[in-house]
């Protein structure tokens, strides 16, 4: 049976961590309600922006800009993966969720996929598999702006443009509510077709299709549109990411914060036995040497 030093150690030691997890869950708060406002600003832009390019684009040549393009299937053509994690844990399986999905994607399009990893834990698991990586960005939601989700954007445009692959996906962790958070998986680049002709037909007035005068061209609309899109939906996924990241943690701090304090009376509780033990042992001492006497 332990003493009572020991346990009164380890009682201090998960009272230490349990200021430790509750001061973590005060600042993840704090930081959610920021990164929630800007990703619910976010999201309605980005919504609106892909109905109306999507009413565009589906009444313009699929050959009127390298975007739209859908490539036929090669078994040799390599796929760019966009894995967007945390740079940093405590945040019970939001990490371990995307690494799950980002690997069963990888599975399926085959070991000839290139990745493009966002975060550090994304990076130190996949970086020591020996994947292909194209990109990495590691430190950026830091201070996240607009400025590293244009980068990657770019990076993707410039390879599904070169032929280098020829099919961008985006998987990323989307922001449901502070208990849930979903694993997307979408496709960037080409431009799906089928969402393009649903966003088109919900503007149509009964079925009929409307047709727009674009001045400027179609195709210069097209060039100045559509890699913009592509950056705001990069910076979207950015920015529910981060929303992500933080509602996990502070439920994460606060199941640990709970079970610290279920450890704690359970610790006491076997204290105090401890302690009673002690006690009755002392007294049947004393009584047994009054008794020899």
């Amino acid at each position: 049976m332990a003493n009572l030093l020991d346990i009164r150690r380890r009682i201090k030691s998960v009272k230490n961590t349990q200021q430790i997890t509750k001061a973590m869950k005060m600042v993840a708060a704090s930081k959610l309600r920021r990164a929630q406002e800007r990703m619910m600003s976010a999201r309605p832009y980005a919504q609106q922006m892909q109905r109306v390019l999507g009413s565009l684009a589906s009444r313009v040549d699929p050959s009127a800009h390298p975007l739209l393009a859908v490539r036929e299937p090669r078994p040799d053509s390599p796929t760019l993966i966009i894995i967007v994690t945390a740079d940093k844990g405590l945040c019970g399986s939001f990490n371990t969720n995307i690494i799950k999905a980002g690997g069963g994607v990888i599975a399926q399009t085959g070991r000839g996929s290139i990745l493009g990893l966002v975060g550090r834990k994304g990076r130190d698991y996949f970086g020591r598999r020996g994947f292909a990586v194209m990109f990495e960005h590691i430190g950026i939601f830091q201070k996240l702006e607009f400025g590293p989700a244009q980068a990657i954007a770019r990076a993707a445009i410039d390879a599904f443009v070169s032929g280098e692959v020829d099919r961008v996906l985006l998987v990323y962790n989307e922001f449901k509510s502070v208990m849930t958070q979903r694993v997307v998986i979408d496709q960037l680049l080409p431009i799906p077709r089928g969402e393009v002709d649903a966003a088109a037909s919900s503007v149509a007035a009964g079925g009929a299709t409307i047709d727009y005068l674009y001045e400027p061209s179609p195709e210069e609309i097209l060039n100045q549109l559509l890699p913009r899109y592509v950056e705001v939906q990069v910076f979207r996924a950015l920015l529910e990411s981060n929303a992500s990241f933080f509602a996990a943690q502070m439920t994460a701090m606060d199941t640990a914060t709970k079970n610290s304090a279920d450890m704690i009376a359970s610790l006491t509780l076997y204290m105090n036995k401890v302690r009673q033990a002690a006690i009755t042992r002392e007294i049947i001492e004393v009584v047994s040497g009054a008794q020899a006497l």
